[in-house]
């Protein structure tokens, strides 16, 4: 079933499922937290990295347990908010808006912004491409049908008049996990990805690729939460917040620790070292905020819609809440 099937599956649940406001022993439930391994969700690494150290940082402002779960691209973790497997979760803004339109509104809030910057189409360094033209005909991984960076592809080749289909099209567009990315690219078997930190940064550095676009002035990631735990846990939640935007500021006055702490967490959770200086390298692509603009989120659906991802009138009202 593809991820659009799935979402309509979760959604025919009308959300009958509800996630426990109290564990064992009549404590709280934990609060449960998704992210990726990218930089681009720095904030949840940085949290993770101390907690391994014994520090439990946001647990002693956030007033309960808070869990981590992992996932690769944003349309696995909005499944997991339907289904009620996580209450937040770091998220690229395309699929939490797809996650609130599909549903009209009933499901996704985005509570906070987290990261701007960091996403690029990487091209093989050698192979001709150098003009929107050259494309034809050619491979473009993303992450994952319909992640941020999947629109961001798809769109960008609709304007430079390429037909584009989920199956094929003038350029083939191939949704694939970012190692795989990496690991395809040095092969040779694809001309280009548009992906996101620190793969823009390790196809530079360990495969020779060379950045064709950046999107330098777009959001990246947000914080998105499940409607239910904004109605039921919302104090919970606003504390949350609360302390991803002091660990923002952190971030912000201490990169180096910021980035040695990153970089430890992914070493953590992908059982693999990165390439020296891919950290620093992206690093400088990226810029930390709590800002969120509901504009940003008009204009992705406008390009949604334009590629045909969604249909229908709804439009963003009450999809930024702040707890």
């Amino acid at each position: 079933m593809g991820v659009l099937g799935i979402l309509g599956a979760l959604l025919s649940l009308e959300f009958s499922l509800c996630a426990p406001l109290q564990g064992a022993e009549g404590r709280e439930a934990p609060l449960r937290v998704g992210h990726f391994p990218n930089l681009t969700h720095a904030q949840a690494l940085v949290a993770r990295h101390w907690e391994r150290g014994g520090r439990r940082w946001m647990e002693e402002r956030v007033g309960v347990e808070v869990q981590w779960f992992v996932y690769t691209a944003g349309p696995s973790a909005m499944e997991a908010v339907f289904a009620h497997s996580v209450d937040l979760t770091y998220v690229g803004p395309s699929p939490v808006l797809n996650a609130f339109v599909r549903s009209k509104g009933r499901e996704g809030r985005v509570i906070a912004g987290a990261v701007w910057g960091g996403a690029a189409l990487v091209v093989q360094g050698v192979g001709g491409l150098s003009r929107p033209e050259d494309f034809r005909g050619k491979r473009i991984a993303t992450p994952q049908l319909g992640n941020t960076q999947d629109v961001a592809a798809r769109v960008w080749l609709q304007q430079q008049g390429y037909r584009i289909t989920q199956l094929g099209g003038d350029v083939l567009v191939l949704p694939t996990e970012n190692a795989d990315q990496l690991a395809l690219f040095k092969l040779g078997r694809l001309d280009g990805a548009w992906t996101v930190e620190p793969w823009v940064s390790r196809l530079e550095l360990e495969a020779g690729g060379r950045v064709y676009l950046e999107q330098r002035d777009a959001v990246t990631t947000v914080l998105a939460a499940g409607a239910q735990v904004m109605e039921r846990r919302r104090e919970v939640v606003r504390r949350f917040a609360a302390a991803h935007a002091e660990l923002t500021d952190w971030i912000n006055a201490h990169p180096a620790e910021a980035q040695a702490a990153v970089q430890a967490e992914l070493k953590e959770l992908t059982r693999r070292e990165m390439a020296e200086g891919v950290v620093a390298r992206a690093w400088s692509r990226l810029r930390f905020t709590t800002e969120v603009e509901p504009e940003a989120f008009e204009t992705l659906l406008g390009d949604a819609r334009g590629i045909g991802f969604l249909r229908g009138d709804r439009g963003v009202e009450g999809l930024v809440e702040k707890p």
